[in-house]
């Protein structure tokens, strides 16, 4: 698990602190380029939709190791593409592909592991998840300093395929796995449900606008740390994801707190360290600049830490459906408004950047405030759910 959940977020978003080098080569601009990100997480987003019907059919491991050997595949094949439209069709192609790795890793889990591993089982992948989105990065930037962008999604492509292969090879086969046919008016009825809750819309809307601005900050940082005053190298400016830490240890830490004195009362926090970290990146000095990224970053992943358990426990006996709408959500606000944060820095530079990511988590501050006045559901109503769920 801790392969599966390493290779498929390294493979997504590897291309982000390349995009000023899209930007140079192929004379785009930087939302046109912020596309190499957008191409693929708006195809994952609705895969995730589908991907957990089909793996009703085919199977969890099947479908896990096919997204990752295909994903790794054309990633490998993204390196020599021969134009921008072509790398943006297979980044297309490996976003969709990917859909079948995070939409039904849980599930598999659940069947295959015995219930006093599956903890642990679930834990590799998320720690494998934290670290390929940030080793991805990290490497692409380190390989594309010495070779360019081509040799850089290579080996991560080449990675991938190494890492889907050895999943392969050590994920148990299904050995509980029943196929199941005829859910999708079930679906149907679930998901009306889910967004007649009070809540859940309003989780859904927050995972949106957060990711919107969270990703938006990473996709062009790097254009303005390779720029003046700061000429930074490309490598220097991979280093920046490193902060991703903080944003592990955050997501435990608010996760931990919200536990102990309930979402409502927490879950502004976050949101407001967002704002915060917004204002000081927006400082001129460097050291300003990574810390107000690292405090943007602490507040991101504490407040999606929050919202995702949230949402699990709103959505009671569909959680696994409440959990597949809100990744929609996460991923088209990746992939929406991380492209639309492109048209702020063209037209205003980090302060464009800076006023559009202020209004998103504005407005996420908004239905924060707003789900404080939500009641929590009652035990009794809901036996699936919790009190102050």
């Amino acid at each position: 698990m801790l392969f599966a959940g390493f290779s498929t977020f390294s493979l997504l978003y590897a291309a982000q602190p390349l995009l000023p080098l899209f930007s140079v080569e192929y004379g785009v601009s930087a939302e046109g380029a912020s596309l190499a990100v957008s191409m693929a997480t708006g195809p994952l987003a609705i895969g995730i939709l589908v991907a957990g019907l089909v793996s009703d059919r085919v199977g969890r491991r099947p479908l896990m190791v096919a997204a990752m050997l295909s994903a790794g595949v054309l990633t490998l094949a993204a390196a020599f593409a021969p134009g921008w439209v072509a790398l943006l069709v297979l980044r297309f192609l490996t976003g969709l592909a990917l859909a079948g790795v995070p939409a039904v890793a849980m599930a598999y889990v659940a069947e295959e592991v015995d219930a006093a591993s599956v903890g642990s089982a679930m834990g590799l992948y998320i720690a494998g998840s934290a670290l390929g989105g940030m080793g991805g990065r990290l490497i692409a930037s380190l390989v594309a300093d010495i070779g360019g962008w081509r040799w850089a999604i290579g080996a991560v492509g080449l990675a991938g395929v190494v890492m889907g292969e050895t999943f392969r090879r050590l994920a148990p086969r299904s050995r509980r796995f029943v196929p199941a046919q005829g859910r999708v008016g079930a679906l149907m009825v679930q998901a009306g449900a889910l967004f007649r809750d009070r809540a859940l819309p309003l989780l859904f809307a927050e995972s949106f606008l957060l990711m919107g601005a969270f990703v938006t900050v990473y996709n062009y940082a790097g254009y303005r740390l390779l720029a003046a005053p700061y000429h930074l190298s490309q490598s220097a400016v991979g280093a920046v994801f490193l902060l991703y830490v903080l944003g592990s240890a955050s997501s435990a830490w608010f996760g931990g707190l919200a536990g102990r004195i309930g979402r409502r009362r927490v879950f502004w926090v976050p949101v407001m360290l967002l704002i915060a970290g917004l204002g000081i990146a927006a400082a001129r000095p460097l050291a300003l600049v990574v810390i107000g990224i690292a405090v943007v970053t602490v507040g991101f992943f504490g407040a999606h830490s929050i919202a995702s358990a949230w949402t699990g426990r709103r959505a009671g006996a569909a959680r696994g459906l409440g959990a597949a709408l809100y990744l929609f959500f996460y991923y088209a606000g990746s992939s929406v408004l991380g492209s639309a944060g492109g048209f702020a820095w063209t037209h205003g530079g980090w302060p464009g950047v800076t006023l559009f990511c202020l209004g998103l988590a504005a407005m996420a501050l908004i239905v924060a405030l707003l789900l404080a006045r939500v009641a929590p559901l009652e035990q009794a109503a809901t036996p699936a759910t919790v009190p102050e769920a």
